[in-house]
């Protein structure tokens, strides 16, 4: 496996000062977001001279960049929220292609209109299911033409919540480019040790062969977001039962602070080796 980081953790907007920043703080590989260069997370267009400083910054740093950030509201209840969404992701992905980034993450979506991370009770809807799956399949085309893959990731407050609902989007989608990212604390909300144990071992062994980035944030029992290794989150059965399904990809984390990552890299590092 490889050790990365969100990008974003780290402050600033020149490239070559945040993927220092990452090497630096330990990690080999990050997720990359265009606000690290100054744009909006999702633009209306990127200059080559931005997609030349990003490359030239991973040749000199040495940091690879396993995958790009695409998300955005695939359900928003606005459709021409949605359409102009699809043609910002569409940048994304040619921003990608560019600078062979193999992955770009995706955001299933809310019906809230303010947050696509805030749960919606209208998400359970068909309707909703049915947007999600339209978006999908035109960002796929997108995908096709470019040579990209598109990471899902299950999260209770969007539509796809959980490796059976990404596993049947998939079915659906039939398309070898629509894979997974497992963030195991995504699995869950309010939980106990024992429970959250029994809901990340189903997700690994149902999305097994289909995970191509696994994400490493943690949560209190009480639902808080917590830096890896300071939850409920137990990361060695994590790690071990991704490495008995053959995951050899990225493990990254997010949702810390810039301060706590080489302590984080050290502690991930331990478990993957």
């Amino acid at each position: 496996m490889q050790l990365g980081i969100f990008a974003k953790t780290f402050p600033g907007t020149d490239p070559q000062r945040v993927l220092s920043a990452v090497r630096e703080s330990g990690f080999a590989t990050t997720q990359f977001n265009l606000a690290c260069v100054g744009l909006p997370s999702m633009p209306d267009a990127v200059a080559p001279e931005t997609i030349a400083a990003i490359g030239a910054a991973s040749r000199a740093t040495g940091v690879s960049i396993a995958a790009l950030s695409g998300t955005y509201n695939m359900v928003h209840p606005d459709k021409s929220v949605r359409d102009m969404g699809l043609k910002q992701l569409k940048i994304v992905i040619e921003t990608a292609a560019a600078l062979q980034i193999p992955l770009v993450t995706l955001c299933t979506g809310s019906r809230d209109a303010q947050d696509q991370w805030m749960y919606h009770p209208d998400n359970a809807l068909p309707s909703a299911w049915a947007d999600m799956a339209c978006e999908m399949e035109k960002a796929l085309g997108f995908a096709e033409l470019h040579d990209i893959a598109l990471g899902i990731e299950p999260e209770q407050a969007n539509i796809v919540t959980s490796a059976a609902d990404a596993m049947r989007l998939i079915g659906e989608m039939g398309s070898k480019r629509l894979r997974i990212v497992l963030d195991p604390a995504n699995l869950f909300e309010r939980a106990t040790p024992a429970e959250v144990s029994d809901i990340v071992e189903r997700a690994i062994d149902i999305s097994a062969g289909h995970v191509t980035m696994a994400h490493a944030k943690d949560r209190h029992a009480d639902g808080r977001i917590a830096t890896a290794g300071q939850g409920i989150v137990d990361f060695p059965a994590f790690i071990d039962g991704l490495r008995v399904t053959g995951f050899d990809g990225p493990l990254v984390t997010h949702g810390l602070a810039a301060v706590e990552a080489p302590a984080v890299a050290r502690f991930l590092s331990d478990l993957i080796r």
